[in-house]
């Protein structure tokens, strides 16, 4: 007699909350969680990306272990009792929260991160308004921290980079949430473009000696946008809609395509603002991609628009300021008959 799959696949048994969960082997206390319709907040964790453990958001308490556990990465253990909204669980999640919201922007964070805030009562103002950011942190030597007499710069501050015409630099929004030093290494371009550069206070995102993306290793995959959590990367058209206050999410429309430069079929996510396709996405649940794509699918949709009525939506103007050919150069708008 033929074993069914499920027989053969080894299984831990472990208790969520005191409701006892089977799970296969090797699975994360967060798969657990998930496995029950517990979802726990996480800000630095994708299926799509190796577990780094550096948000903290998504702690557990894990009976007879000293210390929080990040459930992201920690494996479930058979017999092991998991706790995830005790007194000390809820302290640090809302500790977390209000410490990166009272030191970067989370403007633009889902509103599922908005609600977990929410529930643990957030409140990043009692730590005081933020102070001046640096002048420009990539060019400060490590430990100077002083930005004026009696003035202290913020952790990661650093002034908007817009240094191509692809995607915008924010790093006033990032946290530090690795994601896209992961895709745009192993997990994903295996570029290595961006890393984590400094230590301690003047640990931010950069390039090879702070070099603009044109000159760095960098191969505008977009992939490093696709997973940021925070906005502090941003599509160049959404970044100059944004700044015009023309960005209207809640009116655009996202159909889902089949990339056409080649033959391996990533999916596209198109989302349509005042009938211009405004940013290019991909589901991380594609079984082929897993939501990366390159320059191409990315950003050469502008074949689809005609350049010639690029003058008559109200987004226009602000498009022809992020527009790009099919291999990632800005292209001259065409005389009008």
């Amino acid at each position: 007699m033929w074993a069914c799959w499920s027989d053969l696949v080894a299984e831990v048994t472990l208790a969520v909350d005191g409701t006892t969960v089977k799970v296969p082997d090797g699975s994360t206390i967060l798969d657990a969680c998930r496995a029950l319709g517990n979802d726990q907040p996480t800000l630095c964790y994708l299926d799509n990306l190796t577990p780094v453990n550096v948000c903290r958001v998504c702690v557990v308490e894990v009976e007879g272990n000293r210390t929080l556990v990040p459930s992201c990465s920690r494996p479930a253990e058979d017999g092991m009792e998991v706790a995830t909204d005790s007194d000390r669980v809820r302290h640090s999640r809302k500790m977390v929260y209000e410490f990166l919201a009272s030191t970067v922007d989370l403007g633009l964070v889902d509103e599922e991160t908005v609600a977990w805030m929410d529930r643990y009562g957030c409140d990043p103002d009692r730590y005081g308004p933020p102070a001046d950011p640096a002048v420009d942190r990539d060019r400060r030597k490590a430990g100077h921290h002083q930005i004026g007499p009696g003035t202290v710069a913020e952790t990661v501050h650093q002034p908007v980079k817009v240094d191509n015409e692809l995607y915008v630099r924010d790093y006033s929004r990032c946290i530090l949430c690795y994601k896209c030093v992961e895709a745009c290494g192993e997990d994903a371009q295996n570029t290595f473009a961006i890393a984590v550069a400094g230590r301690g206070f003047d640990a931010r995102i950069s390039t090879e000696f702070d070099t603009g993306l044109t000159d760095s290793a960098c191969v505008f995959c977009g992939n490093c946008i696709g997973v940021c959590p925070t906005g502090a990367l941003m599509f160049r058209s959404e970044y100059e809609l944004r700044q015009a206050g023309m960005w209207e999410e809640d009116s655009q429309t996202v159909t889902r395509t089949i990339c056409s430069y080649c033959g391996v079929g990533c999916n596209l996510d198109l989302h349509v603002q005042d009938n211009r396709i405004v940013k290019v996405t991909s589901p991380m649940d594609h079984s082929v991609t897993s939501g990366h794509l390159c320059i191409k699918g990315r950003f050469g949709y502008e074949y689809v628009q005609e350049v010639g009525d690029l003058a008559v939506t109200p987004i226009d103007e602000i498009l022809r300021r992020a527009r790009i050919d099919d291999r990632g150069r800005r292209r001259r708008p065409e005389p009008r008959a």
